[in-house]
């Protein structure tokens, strides 16, 4: 309290503040608020993210979606809460009974503490107050590391809960789970490395004030669509969702849960999309900065009061759109073309990517050439290389040949079994005598038809 009282003697202008000192004047009711706002922050997100997904999809599928309950049926995310509020809940008579329990409040918890580092806004006056302060929670010198870490954490809860069910199916889900973190927060922490080489720093609020005059998706696109990747299999959403897949786990780790359990579960993992998505647009979309350079008109204005947060959850939720549009879109990857995907495709351009950048910057500083150059180029071309990728896989389809029928005799094992696509049944001994029949030939037996 006396950091603010010498502020408001002084009359600083929150613009001479660093988050860094604004952090550090504030006081502990300031903290419990900023704590309260996103806790609401995040829980209505995940209702609004639900109907959200079920909305778009069912317009991606030429169907209405929720329509009943509210306008536009934005109560419907409600009513499926209370449901599983209300639901009776089931223990099951083989699960560990503690870390049957405690698994959803880990994942559920995890979830909660990424959006502590991540900035809604610049240092900002409270109206009617003395008080200046960051619209921001936390920060550290290695904020980025601490979101990392507690995604990671996050998956204990998924092992856990699918370890102590005591059932197949989702300790199934569990070990896919563990393998599906580790392969995919390898190309995640490769993707991000760029972004600390432009940056400078790994704290959040500094990389965004390095993105005043443009965002890193532009030099880091291969980076940014390598993030984008990874933080779909990291959530476990779909093509990835492994470790949930109910043509084969029934639910997977899930499998055994009911009731608020349940929704612990189903409630980290939306709020593990807004995390992922949030922390996607801070490091690479200039967070809650406006969509142009401060050197344009207008762009103070709209870089203070209100507007920064808006700017926030518009990118936010622009990415969560790419969520959804992909889980509407593709198929679920089978487990070995998802390990091979993760390991042998996204690590190797991960580090050829990293390579390609660190040297080239390495090589413009040592000749005294401006770097601004050097990023601008290699965004370029890899946005080129990118394009050019993508039109190759995609190609031309090749002719399909089709095979030869194989004829199929449907009673070899004893019992009759329907042919495959590629097989076809012998013709019936009846079907030459329907022919005769028809054209008023003699039937094989020599009687007049």
């Amino acid at each position: 309290m006396h950091g603010l009282s010498m502020l408001a003697a002084e009359a600083v202008d929150p613009a001479d503040l660093t988050v860094t000192e604004a952090l550090a004047n504030d006081s502990i009711w300031i903290s419990i608020i900023k704590a309260v706002i996103i806790l609401v922050f995040l829980l209505t997100s995940v209702l609004f993210a639900v109907w959200f997904e079920r909305r778009v999809i069912g317009r991606l599928q030429q169907r209405p979606g929720p329509n009943r309950h509210g306008p536009f049926g934005l109560f419907q995310s409600v009513m499926d809460a209370m449901k599983l509020l209300f639901k009776e809940d089931i223990t099951v008579r083989a699960a560990d009974k503690v870390l049957y329990i405690v698994a959803p409040a880990i994942s559920v918890f995890c979830a909660f503490l990424i959006f502590s580092v991540i900035p809604f806004g610049p240092v900002t006056h409270i109206p009617g107050t003395d008080i200046h302060t960051p619209l921001q929670l936390t920060d550290f010198p290695v904020a980025v590391l601490f979101i990392l870490a507690c995604a990671a954490l996050g998956v204990y809860g998924i092992v856990l809960g699918g370890w102590a069910s005591g059932s197949t199916y989702p300790l199934m889900g569990a070990i896919r789970s563990t393998a599906q973190v580790i392969s995919y927060e390898l190309a995640m922490g490769l993707a991000l490395v760029t972004v600390f080489l432009l940056a400078g720093t790994m704290s959040t609020s500094g990389i965004v004030e390095s993105q005043t005059d443009r965002w890193w998706i532009w030099p880091l696109f291969p980076a940014f669509v390598l993030y984008v990747i990874s933080m779909v299999g990291e959530t476990n959403r779909l093509p990835f969702d492994l470790p949930e897949a109910e043509g084969e786990l029934v639910a997977g780790f899930m499998t055994e849960y009911s009731s608020m359990k349940f929704a612990w579960f189903f409630l980290a993992e939306y709020m593990n999309m807004i995390n992922v998505s949030a922390v996607a647009a801070t490091l690479f979309m200039g967070g809650w900065r406006a969509p142009w350079p401060t050197s344009w008109p207008g762009a103070e204005f709209l870089n203070s009061g209100i507007f920064p947060p808006i700017w926030l959850i518009i990118k936010i939720w622009l990415l969560m759109f790419v969520f959804v549009w992909i889980r509407g879109s593709l198929l679920r990857f089978r487990y070995d073309q998802f390990m091979k995907f993760g390991w042998k495709i996204l690590i190797p351009v991960g580090l050829g990517w990293l390579v390609f950048f660190a040297v080239g910057r390495q090589a413009f500083e040592s000749w005294g050439r401006d770097l601004n150059v050097f990023d601008a180029v290699a965004g370029l071309v890899a946005i080129l290389l990118t394009i050019a990728v993508i039109s190759f896989v995609k190609g031309e389809p090749e002719p399909e040949v089709e095979p030869e029928p194989e004829e199929l005799d449907a009673f070899a094992g004893g019992y009759p079994v329907p042919p495959l696509p590629h097989q076809s049944l012998p013709a019936s001994p009846r079907s030459g005598r329907t022919v005769e029949a028809r054209t008023g030939a003699a039937d094989p037996e020599g009687e007049p038809a």
